[in-house]
């Protein structure tokens, strides 16, 4: 390896080493039992998204193991790698030392990626797939070639089977080589169709799955808008992108937008801003979006920036300057975005840097935001679950079922609850409806896991009902706490004939 690349690696490996020192972290989060759940069942889609992600979790598990310890590695080395693709992308576009150094030290202090490597999930890849895409962008427009135009394709058709989102990215990448002549003219070659070609032949199983299964994404993409999601304004939108990626990294990127859609020795970086100008605008438009949803824009405006503030910060005192600050930011807001300190300990962290527990959702929160509160309560759950379980007779456990009311809860039951005997649970949530009944279907005894209010819909469809357990579960979401465990028998109906009403896609 080259100098020139060599010295990439520093700081990938920081980011490694910071993520791997917190690993343990408050626990298990919410979507990671969800995801081990669906690596169970592996298929084309998920309600909720596509296959990829699942599919290198299983193949993960396989070689690892599903302990903590293994899933969060495995997602702390796709945050190194995004670490080190922003240098390669400000290298590819012309950055020296200084720049390359810039646009990945910008990335390991992103608030937004230090949550997204703190935990498994399809977001860690969505960013690093973004900018490997960017990267091979630059390069098929410096030096066309129908191979690098290939290589973009199967990146693009991969990113697709990860989060359908990159649809967006896809459009932006459209209307950039309409923004300059060089990328018009590479219209005029068979090398971006051949990538097109080829993102959407590798994205058509999950069309075809999708289409097999009643377009479930679209309808949860509905009811999440409809029914979950508070609305953003515009403004508070565009002063979250700031927050996300951290107040000291924005004059990093913002000189790369700028650079990139109006200095013309830039050029060749415009494909990149106008990727970055149309999917801010689609979002926007939508008012529904999550705050997180750019987050994959930002490592290749980080690059821009790393080329543009290059020749305006020339000296070293301003350089040091500006590394420093943005390493010093970094490390003060990392708590805030990564699990790092005892629960007690960030809260007064996060009140003495005026921050308040937050959601995106039109749900309560309580002492903790709600990602780190999704990482609480999970054993304790699956330890009333587990005594609920015990406490029934022995002949009454083989016609016996275990119904959830979310994918949180269910995911739990499956991979924490195998170490206490219990069996699969069912669920009408998500992908968990399409997985079915299961054993519950035709049990004639059910621990029901719903709120208090449901209990009246339950005595309407068992003969009898009783509480016999009840969740605790301290720093998790308050939907959550203070939940019953019902011991439901003799259900009026079968709960084969009931599954269609349970199915809930939100």
């Amino acid at each position: 390896m080259t100098r020139r690349y060599g010295a990439l690696l520093v700081l990938p490996l920081v980011k490694l080493v910071a993520h791997v020192a917190v690993i343990p972290g408050y626990g298990w989060f919410r979507d990671e039992l969800y995801y081990l759940a669906c690596a169970d069942h592996l298929d084309w889609g998920y309600v909720d998204h596509p296959p990829l992600s699942i599919a290198l979790l299983a193949l993960w598990r396989a070689a690892f193991g599903d302990s903590l310890i293994s899933i969060r590695v495995a997602t702390a080395l796709v945050g190194a790698a995004t670490v080190a693709g922003a240098g390669v992308l400000a290298a590819e576009l012309g950055a020296g030392a200084f720049g390359r150094a810039l646009a990945m030290l910008c990335v390991v202090a992103a608030p937004a990626y230090l949550a997204n490597n703190s935990y498994y999930s399809m977001n860690a890849w969505d960013v690093l797939l973004w900018t490997l895409a960017a990267w091979t962008l630059v390069r098929a427009l410096k030096a066309p070639g129908l191979r690098r135009w290939a290589v973009l394709g199967a990146i693009l058709g991969l990113g697709l089977l990860n989060k359908v989102s990159v649809l967006w990215l896809g459009a932006g990448l459209g209307v950039g080589l309409l923004s300059t002549r060089e990328a018009r003219r590479a219209l005029l070659s068979p090398g971006p169709w051949a990538a097109a070609a080829i993102a959407a032949a590798l994205f058509a199983p999950h069309v075809l799955w999708q289409a097999a299964h009643g377009w479930p994404t679209a309808e949860f993409i509905r009811n999440a808008t409809q029914e979950k999601m508070a609305g953003i304004s515009p403004l508070d939108f565009a002063i979250a992108q700031v927050m996300e990626m951290h107040p000291f990294t924005f004059p990093v990127w913002l000189a790369g937008l700028v650079a990139a859609l109006a200095l013309p020795r830039f050029a060749a970086m415009r494909p990149l801003g106008t990727i970055y100008a149309v999917v801010f605008l689609i979002l926007v438009v939508n008012e529904k979006s999550r705050v997180g949803y750019l987050a994959p824009a930002y490592p290749m405006l980080f690059a821009a920036g790393g080329v543009a503030l290059e020749g305006l910060l020339a000296r070293r005192q301003e350089r040091a300057a500006a590394i420093v600050a943005i390493a010093a930011g970094g490390a003060a807001t990392a708590p805030l975005a990564m699990p790092a300190l005892p629960v007690e300990a960030y809260i007064a962290y996060a009140r003495t840097l005026g921050e308040t527990p937050s959601t995106e959702e039109k749900k309560e929160v309580g002492a903790l935001p709600q990602f780190f509160a999704d990482m609480h309560g999970w054993p304790e759950l699956v330890e009333a679950v587990a005594k609920a379980w015990a406490a029934l007779p022995l002949e009454e456990r083989g016609r016996a079922g275990i119904l959830a009311s979310n994918y949180g809860e269910a995911g739990a039951i499956d991979v924490l609850g195998r170490a206490r005997g219990l069996p699969r649970a069912a669920s009408g949530h998500n992908s968990y409806w399409l997985w079915g009944p299961g054993s519950a279907a035709d049990a004639d005894v059910i621990l029901v896991l719903v709120p208090e209010r449901a209990r009246a819909r339950l005595e309407e469809r068992f003969a009898r009902v009783a509480e016999v357990a009840r969740i605790e579960c301290g720093h998790c979401m308050p939907y959550q706490d203070h939940r019953p465990v019902y011991l439901c028998r003799e259900p009026r109906e079968p709960i084969a004939a009931l599954w269609p009403g349970l199915k809930h896609y939100d």
